[in-house]
């Protein structure tokens, strides 16, 4: 499953979910079996984790100080945001052994109206492979500014994302161009392409990644995050996680539930270890299944404004009157059925894009592709695009490695092809597009040995203090399941805040002022709304008419084409 890039608006990207499919899916791994099944990995685990320990008290005791000063330019962050590096090992098994250096920022607290310092709050955005470093910025915003003033706002750079030892898998200048064209429904041939893809790409993460290119684990980054906090000078972590980020706030909180403060899971992952993460991937079509029809009936209810059809099925219809012309004719000669998909997955994501797609696709069969060619298509400034093929190229390869190196993979085509075959008849929107992406892991040229096994998530022994985990309903890629088990796992001090009926992918930071405002007691209180409390939906986006659509068409960050 995929993230997208991370919108600076709201705190989320991110990964996994669970729905009960009757798929006919790999046996699941049992703890008691992934244990004995793989001694030495289970030994390698607890050295790993003792390396922590060491690591993390020798940051406490001042060793690793974080000397934060102005941001290298090529960040692109500003006073009053301040830099600083993190050394951690590369394998924490040899804690004295090769190091890597991990990219931190941060804004001090501003202590607006007398607020008491309460530490530092750190953030990570999902993917995996976002980067977290543009969290200082929100601190002007008006959902973060109590939050702002009480605590330092910390970001970073997981290991292998951005300028933290970068991870490669390909050329950047290698990957597909726009326009780019994908059949609905993927042929033998095609299959068959994509799977020589995959093995290429997975030959391609080990050339480039070598030695290193199995220490990219959700492990390690919860391990990351230890350091981090003891480097920051705190006894206990204050964080919160977006989408992935919940998953690595969870195994955080497993590995060290009396380094854990508070903690906020935004569009919670289902963590059970036998979803992740191709069970957590099959799951993820269905939902985004549904955030593609909720657009098509909101945009057949402003059928006035878009012309695109009075019923959802009629909507429908004319999103594939598009996709035949573009299959034919790319829009603007950069947006082929690919870029077309892709904007629909981002429509899934988050609903705020759906009048620029309704505008774009009804301008389209008017005749004038060019607001479909700026909404779909790369940036027209080359020196830009090639700056996001570069980082689509990294946060490509950083989700591939983590997901391929934290859990066990069908290792047959077959198993594959059955499971999304199936999958595809009740979810065609992304189905084989997520296929492709994580097929890779079939593949993956690390040996099994020195592959983790999924966490099993839940505080042991030390019960964790109260917890806030907040869910949108309707959420097609963390979908609701996910926040329900995460709650379970955490034990009865974890409080659920649900948004009903909406679905946008990261419910915190200013798009529901009640979900805010739960966010924002219990970061500056430590206060719960008890077990489970509901907050009525974001309101819907206004349509916004032909006439009236912005001259430059809101660009934003779509998921890689497949």
């Amino acid at each position: 499953m995929r993230m997208p890039l991370v919108r600076p608006a709201v705190a989320a990207t991110a990964l996994a979910l669970a729905l009960a499919l009757t798929l006919a899916l790999a046996p699941p791994v049992s703890p008691a079996a992934a244990a004995s099944a793989a001694p030495a990995a289970a030994e390698n685990v607890a050295a790993e984790n003792a390396g922590a320990e060491r690591v993390a008290r020798r940051a406490a005791a001042g060793h690793r100080a974080l000397d934060f000063r102005a941001c290298p330019a090529a960040e692109g962050l500003s006073a009053p945001v301040r830099c600083a590096a993190l050394r951690v090992p590369l394998d924490y098994a040899r804690p004295d052994g090769p190091q890597i250096s991990l990219t931190v920022s941060r804004v001090t607290a501003t202590r607006e109206d007398g607020a008491a310092r309460q530490g530092s709050l750190v953030f990570n955005p999902g993917g995996p492979g976002a980067s977290g470093m543009y969290f200082p910025l929100l601190a002007d915003r008006p959902a973060w500014r109590r939050v702002a003033a009480a605590y330092d706002l910390v970001g970073y750079a997981p290991r292998g994302v951005g300028r933290s030892a970068p991870l490669s898998c390909q050329n950047p200048a290698a990957r597909a161009k726009a326009p780019t064209q994908v059949p609905a429904d993927p042929s033998a041939a095609y299959k068959r392409e994509r799977v020589t893809a995959a093995r290429a790409y997975a030959r391609g993460c080990a050339r480039r990644g070598g030695a290193a290119l199995p220490y990219y684990t959700t492990l390690n980054n919860a391990r990351d995050l230890h350091v981090l906090r003891a480097a920051l000078g705190e006894r206990e972590l204050t964080f919160m996680g977006a989408s992935y980020g919940t998953y690595l706030g969870a195994v955080y909180a497993t590995l060290y539930p009396g380094h854990v403060r508070r903690m906020v899971f935004d569009s919670a992952v289902d963590p059970d270890p036998q979803r992740v993460w191709y069970r957590d991937n099959l799951a993820q079509a269905a939902g985004f299944e549904r955030r593609w029809y909720d657009f098509r009936a909101w945009a057949a209810r402003h059928h006035a404004t878009y012309r695109l059809g009075a019923t959802p099925a009629a909507v429908r219809a004319s999103h594939d009157r598009v996709r035949a012309a573009v299959a034919r004719t790319p829009a603007g000669g950069v947006a082929g059925t690919g870029e077309l998909r892709s904007a629909a997955l981002q429509a899934a994501y988050y609903d705020d894009v759906w009048p620029e797609l309704a505008a774009a696709l009804s301008a389209f069969l008017d005749g004038d592709p060019a607001p479909l060619a700026a909404l779909a298509g790369p940036d027209p400034d080359p020196v830009a695009a090639a700056r996001a093929e570069a980082e689509a190229e990294n946060t490509t390869a950083v989700y591939t490695a983590v997901l391929c190196n934290d859990a066990p993979w069908p290792a047959d085509w077959e198993t594959w092809d059955r499971d999304h075959t199936e999958l595809a008849r009740r979810a065609p929107l992304e189905t084989w597009a997520n296929a492709f992406l994580n097929l890779p892991c079939a593949y993956w040229p690390v040996a099994e040995r020195l592959r983790q096994r999924p966490v099993d998530v839940g505080p042991r022994p030390a019960p964790l203090p109260p917890t806030l985990i907040v869910a949108a309903e309707r959420d097609g890629a963390t979908p609701y399941p996910g926040a329900l088990e995460l709650r379970r796992r955490l034990g009865g001090a974890a409080a659920l805040v649900t948004e009903a009926g909406a679905g946008t992918h990261g419910v915190a930071g200013g798009r529901n002022d009640c979900v805010d405002r739960h966010v924002e007691r219990y970061l500056l209180t430590g206060d719960t709304p008890g077990r489970s409390v509901t907050c009525a939906p974001h309101p819907e986006p206004a349509p916004v008419s032909l006439d009236d659509r912005a001259a430059d068409t809101l660009r934003v960050p779509l998921p890689p084409v497949v």
